[in-house]
């Protein structure tokens, strides 16, 4: 009987501690394998020597229709790749049957549309990345470095509004933060406070 209590203790200890877990500023990223809108797996490691961005989206969200239809989201998407030779990778961890949840040609079409630039759009539908993540929000940010570290976590930018207008006079977190790497410094904001709507996990 002892044993069995000492079996189930562990059990809820491990499952406890498998609820807290949250990803870490400074320690490696959480690794993953999801499909993209193309059927090709995707893991992290895929991507070892390379900066990656993880941008949460939804396409019905009104704080994600923010920075798409002011093309801030697709300005910073070229300019990582471009100028930084990043993969940005576009993450819908919404269920199935719930507001943001895409058929791969929905996702495409939707890139289309908006002509966005992401590296590939994973389609996460069972929620295991986002939550490995702790992604709360869309749009939802994080940026790993060139070894796997997580070096960025929280909101595109600094201003919480679901206007357009607001986007010039905001902090562009993501774009500081990868200015930050390019000049060899430490990111100065790792953390920030995410906005948006919740993901439908």
């Amino acid at each position: 009987m002892r044993l069995i209590q000492t079996l189930l203790a562990s059990g809820l200890l491990a499952a406890a501690t498998l609820v807290l877990a949250v990803p870490e500023i400074g320690q490696p990223a959480p690794d993953f394998e999801v499909v993209d809108s193309n059927g090709q797996v995707h893991s992290l490691s895929d991507f070892a020597g390379q900066k990656v961005i993880l941008e949460w989206t939804n396409h019905d969200c009104p704080f994600v229709v923010k920075h798409y239809s002011a093309e801030n989201m697709q300005n910073q998407q070229r300019m990582a790749r471009n100028e930084h030779d990043a993969v940005w990778l576009s993450v819908i961890s919404s269920k199935p049957g719930a507001q943001g949840h895409v058929s791969p040609e929905q996702a495409n079409q939707l890139t289309s549309d908006r002509s966005a630039a992401p590296t590939a759009i994973l389609l996460d539908e069972s929620g295991d990345m986002g939550r490995a993540y702790s992604a709360q929000v869309t749009p939802h940010m994080y940026i790993i470095d060139e070894q796997g570290t997580l070096v960025y976590m929280g909101g595109i930018d600094s201003n919480p509004s679901a206007n357009p207008d607001d986007i010039p006079d905001a902090t562009q977190y993501v774009v500081a933060a990868l200015g930050n790497l390019a000049a060899g410094e430490p990111v100065a904001e790792p953390v920030t406070r995410p906005y948006g709507c919740t993901i439908k996990y």
